[in-house]
């Protein structure tokens, strides 16, 4: 199957920020050293509201579904679930209108 562009939401609890960002900034990194996603550049933002918006490319939906097995990446999806909601565009104000503009957000290597 080809490959899969995917928007992961992250949305942090109060104090939290911080903590989600360190994760997210090993997310990536992560899924490349796997070989889970491919080279083309991933892209992270914030809504208005907070949540993180990480867009990046599945190699293949095979590989989508093996990250789930992995326990590197589940160690750090672990760590975004206790301290992060996941959820959607749908829930985003931006996703209510056309042309929707996000924060974009860079992460240095010890975030």
């Amino acid at each position: 199957m080809a490959a899969r562009i995917v928007f992961a939401l992250y949305r942090p609890h109060a104090e939290k920020d911080a903590a989600l960002r360190r994760l997210i900034a090993r997310h990536i990194p992560a899924l490349r050293r796997l070989e889970l996603i491919t080279d083309r550049a991933a892209v992270l933002a914030r809504a208005g509201d907070g949540t993180y918006v990480e867009v990046f490319e599945w190699v293949s939906e095979t590989a989508a579904r093996a990250a789930h097995d992995h326990p590197d990446i589940a160690e750090i999806w672990e760590g975004m679930e206790a301290i992060a909601d996941f959820t959607t565009l749908a829930s985003l104000a931006e996703a209510q209108r056309a042309f929707t503009h996000f924060e974009p957000v860079e992460l240095s290597p010890d975030q």
